[in-house]
């Protein structure tokens, strides 16, 4: 079984200067998407990218709704999450050409996650060899490219597929299926998003 080590990041775990105000909560509604690295937003969840990465690329996928664990999403929003962390590897294939990716949740800060109280799901691309002696012997973690410009890479990517991005659903089983909404954009203009609907019940 091989290992992901990350030692650098241990100060940002151990870290007590952390902010009061959830900052998943916080940057969501300031409207600045290219300065809080949000790449795209859905109807119940939004992809923004990690300001502190394991690896270039690393992104986050966060629901809106301030909620610590997976039982306490409605189910809309728990596809919406997953249906999310499919773009995003698509993206991040597109954008960055990675040869794998670890996806993951930490639930509860003893399984080492920094933020705790709002659930987020991990997407950290992988490439062979992209672990090295600088962070295990120096601390120094070697990002091979600046956070910005990765931002606009996979920003362009995720306009163009977000064009066509739809969150499927059945109705042979009664489960939701998709619609598409016309909403606002993050920067003030109009944006392709996807709502849900249930389908009418049957009548018997």
């Amino acid at each position: 079984m091989k290992v992901l080590w990350a030692p650098w990041r241990m100060a940002y775990i151990q870290s007590s200067r952390k902010p009061v105000a959830c900052i998943f909560c916080t940057k969501v509604r300031e409207r600045r998407d290219s300065a809080n690295l949000i790449l795209y937003r859905s109807r119940h969840a939004f992809v923004v990218m990690n300001l502190f990465p394991y690896n270039t690329g690393h992104l986050l996928i966060t629901p809106y709704a301030h909620v610590a664990d997976l039982d306490a999403l409605i189910p809309e929003a728990a596809l919406d999450l997953f249906a999310l962390t499919n773009l995003s590897v698509k993206a991040l294939r597109l954008a960055l050409h990675p040869e794998g990716f670890n996806i993951g949740i930490n639930l509860g800060r003893v399984s080492g996650a920094g933020i705790d109280s709002h659930l987020h799901l991990h997407i950290v691309p992988r490439w062979n060899g992209d672990t090295n002696f600088m962070p295990l012997f120096s601390e120094v973690r070697v990002m091979p490219e600046h956070l910005g410009a990765t931002y606009r890479k996979l920003r362009q990517v995720f306009r163009r597929l977000g064009q066509d991005a739809v969150v499927e659903g059945g109705t042979s089983n009664g489960t939701a299926t998709a619609t598409r909404r016309r909403l606002p954009g993050p920067d003030g203009g109009r944006r392709t998003h996807t709502g849900l609907r249930r389908p009418p019940a049957k009548r018997s």
